[in-house]
């Protein structure tokens, strides 16, 4: 366990200006710790961690970042936070991986930032019914196959504030990164929903001290982070300059998954999931199950296909439009075609038909098309 004059190091490393995410990693090659780093003269740390002219760190540059790292160790204390280093074995191992990796993380919180199922969860401030039934139905389903599920989102308005709220409701943790530092929550009007996330064993983490107060381009900071902890990114809705397309855009720089759910053409609301999709820069995700084949991820208490069907079902309202609408069916139908049949709107007709699914009473063919099982 590290003791608090390396976490003051840690701290104070990650502060000094120049310091960046591949002079720490050349630190854990050669197992220098942060402590070492400031106790050590400058021609050394040239020789041994290749050090430039640009980042030959002044003397007097290392003496404040320790002093002010020594005033926030009070404030870590006295809140029980978290700190992890770019140069700790339990920095977050997807978040590690990425380039631009923060040096420093600070998490207030339960919750562990690593986990085989972590999905992050995004969207516009100005969703949509659609976009919010969407999310509370796939949260819920997804959550239903993987009870160790971790939803990571922003804290903002909208689809992530929603996200965190139906991942609390379904007992999911869920993971808020912010903008500023722990000291403040922003929006202010999220401060309730904050202290549900850390009582419901949750998270809310930052790369930034306290007292540091959120801009408009600490946000787009904040997205790659928010893309960063996670193996698959979900856009519910956002617009062509929406903020979560740049967290779509990062997943993709950073290799992961993305998927997005797509919206009539003529909604604004969808017009930035719409082109993810179209540039093929995200699957189009109309459900749980979709997330599930296009990850290979294998549910832990749920079958995706029974062994036997139910032959005679009795079926009431979404599912009996759906099994009379597919059983005179010629060939496998969309869900938009379904949709557009049974005049119902997506998010019904994507958990009737995952329910129809699970039962065996319809089968996926490829292309998200659906058919009667014989």
């Amino acid at each position: 366990m590290k003791d608090k004059i390396e976490i003051v190091a840690e701290i104070a490393l990650s502060q000094l200006k120049g310091m960046t995410p591949d002079i720490i990693r050349r630190m854990q090659e050669i197992e220098m710790t942060a402590d070492e780093f400031f106790s050590t003269d400058i021609i050394s740390l040239s020789d041994r961690i290749g050090l430039t002219s640009k980042t030959r760190f002044s003397e007097s540059e290392k003496s404040e970042c320790l002093r002010r790292a020594q005033r926030e160790m009070a404030f870590i204390e006295r809140h029980k936070i978290k700190v992890y280093s770019l140069l700790d074995d339990d920095y977050p191992w997807l978040l590690s991986n990425i380039p631009d990796a923060p040096k420093i993380l600070f998490k207030i919180g339960e919750s562990s930032l690593d986990g085989e199922h972590i999905a992050s969860v995004v969207g516009t401030r100005r969703c949509t019914v659609y976009g919010l039934d969407f999310c509370n139905n796939f949260i819920k389903e997804l959550g239903g196959f993987f009870p160790d599920l971790k939803v990571v989102s922003g804290l903002a308005y909208g689809i992530d504030a929603q996200a965190h709220k139906v991942s609390i409701e379904n007992r999911l943790d869920t993971i808020a990164v912010v903008a500023h530092g722990l000291d403040i929550i922003y929006p202010n009007q999220n401060r309730d929903l904050a202290k549900r996330i850390i009582n419901s064993g949750g998270a809310i983490v930052s790369e930034y001290l306290s007292g540091t107060t959120p801009f408009a381009g600490r946000f787009l900071e904040r997205n790659r982070i928010v893309a960063g902890l996670s193996q698959f990114i979900m856009v519910v809705e956002s617009e062509i300059k929406g903020g979560a397309m740049s967290t779509a855009n990062l997943g993709n720089s950073y290799n992961r998954d993305v998927g997005a759910l797509p919206g009539r053409i003529s909604d604004q609301a969808s017009s930035g999931t719409n082109y993810l999709i179209r540039k093929n820069k995200a699957a189009l995700i109309g459900s749980a199950p979709d997330v599930i084949e296009l990850m290979d991820w294998r549910p832990l208490n749920k079958k995706m296909r029974p062994q036997q069907r139910i032959l005679f079902p009795e079926l009431e309202g979404v599912p009996m439009l759906i099994h009379n609408l597919l059983k005179k069916a010629m060939e496998p139908m969309s869900v938009d075609a379904i949709c557009r049949e049974i005049r119902h709107n997506i998010s019904e007709t994507m958990a009737a038909l995952t329910d129809l699914e699970f039962e065996g009473i319809i089968s996926r063919r490829p292309g998200n098309r659906y058919e009667i099982s014989c």
